[in-house]
């Protein structure tokens, strides 16, 4: 007995390198990798009212739509510091009213699909290099295209080949992935962002990321599309493109940690005003109401700025803020129609009811038009995704909450409301009622 007495004062120092042997032990390098992902959303809308209805109305009468999407993430260690993925996406779908009549739509998983038949394509395919910049090391968790692995502190991170915008920019912990969080595209990313890229939202290009301390500066340049918010890619990188700049910094208010980001983006391509557009009608009044069409005879400049903020209050609940203010001169180059937008809500997890893994969300998002976009849709102008004949101009609002159910690990299921206010920013029409239900798989 006295000799194991003698061992208690080590029984604490023992405890201690068993607790920091397993924590090394759960903190795996992964040098290779191999997930995928399955999502079908179903909506419905049960009709609402419409004074009149045009070519890019959202139906008023009752419908129902659908999306489905499953992804192969691929992705291995080529050299220090380096690792190269690709990600191959099948998908099929029919959204409400064939993705026409909203400026936030119902759907954000709805971009992904082109038809009821399914069909494959390469999502991405992208090499991402770090170079260290510090001693100091933090571990990072495996997730879609990232490797479980330790990566320095201070660092610089270039991404370079086929990507979107959106994974290196304009992130937030608590809005922004349509399969696991809000469905809006106004919760998925600020709507007056309008990010380089084809028509699934994916583009060429690369990004840079300088991480310091608190902060971290973004920087990137994007293709787009050879006419607005079309499939096929305009590669013309030095000439036709989507610039944008990002400065993020990280912080703790209460002990609960935050970020603030400020972004900014400039787009160069082949786009119609306007202005001209309207023009256009006005000595055509009887051809083609989307005269935007008409008028793409030279380069325009088209930019934006705005503020992004996730704050964490504890540890179930968090809080975001976007908005964004673009100049709302030139058509939309290749996200959505909003010239300015303002999103805010909440995300609580459900472990003060037992369900740890569940979450509870609920937002609103405010969409508006420039003065050239309201006055163009006004004379009965068609853009490319709204345009319901005549317009009596109203700010769009978005009000969504949803939960999300952990039904098992690797499974949610997901219900999902959404009550959106001047369709199309028409107090004409509405308001819109949708109904969703989602199943995410993860594997």
């Amino acid at each position: 007995m006295m000799r194991f007495a003698s061992l208690r004062p080590l029984y604490p120092l023992a405890l201690g390198l068993a607790v920091i042997a397993a924590s090394h032990a759960d903190e795996v390098e992964e040098s290779w990798q191999a997930k995928g992902q399955a999502t079908y959303v179903w909506q419905k809308s049960p009709g609402f009212p419409a004074d009149y209805s045009g070519k890019n109305s959202l139906s008023a009468k009752h419908e129902r739509g659908y999306t489905l999407t499953t992804t192969a993430y691929l992705g291995s260690r080529l050299w220090q510091g380096a690792e190269a993925y690709l990600n191959i996406e099948a998908g099929q779908g029919d959204p409400l009213s064939g993705l026409v009549g909203l400026g936030g739509f119902s759907n954000g998983e709805a971009t992904r699909v082109s038809g009821t038949k399914i069909k494959a394509y390469r999502q991405r395919i992208f090499l991402r290099q770090t170079w260290a910049l510090g001693e100091e090391t933090e571990f990072v968790e495996s997730a879609f295209n990232q490797m479980a692995g330790h990566v320095a502190k201070d660092r610089f991170v270039l991404t370079l080949g086929n990507f979107s915008a959106l994974d290196i920019f304009d992130n937030n912990a608590y809005a922004k992935d349509p399969r696991t969080q809000f469905l809006n595209w106004s919760a998925m990313a600020s709507t007056a962002f309008d990010y380089a890229a084809d028509a699934r939202g994916f583009g060429w290009g690369f990004a840079g990321e300088w991480y310091q301390g608190d902060w971290v500066f973004r920087f990137g340049r994007m293709t787009g599309p050879k006419e607005p918010n079309g499939a096929a890619m305009d590669y013309r990188i030095l000439r036709h493109y989507g610039d944008q700049i990002e400065l993020e910094h990280a912080h703790e208010i209460a002990g609960q940690p935050g970020k603030i980001r400020l972004l900014a983006f400039r787009n160069q391509a082949l786009l119609g005003t306007y202005r001209d557009a309207s023009a256009w009608l006005d000595s055509h009044p009887d051809d083609d109401p989307q005269a935007i069409r008409q008028v793409r005879n030279s380069e325009r400049i088209k930019y934006g700025a705005g503020i992004n903020l996730e704050q964490a209050v504890n540890d179930s609940l968090g809080v975001f803020l976007r908005a964004m203010h673009a100049d709302g001169r030139s058509e939309t180059y290749a996200f959505t129609e909003a010239d300015a937008s303002f999103s805010t809500g909440l995300a609580l997890k459900g472990a003060a009811w037992g369900r740890p893994d569940d979450t509870f969300g609920l937002a609103w998002m405010r969409n508006s038009l420039s003065n050239d976009r309201r006055n163009y849709l006004a004379k009965g102008g068609i853009s490319f995704f709204i345009g319901d004949g005549a317009l009596n101009y109203r700010p769009e609002s978005i009000a969504e909450t949803y939960y999300s159910w952990k039904a098992r690990p690797g499974l949610w299921l997901t219900a999902d409301y959404q009550r959106i206010a001047n369709p199309a920013y028409n107090a004409d029409r509405g308001p819109v009622n949708i109904g969703s239900l989602r199943v995410h798989a993860e594997f």
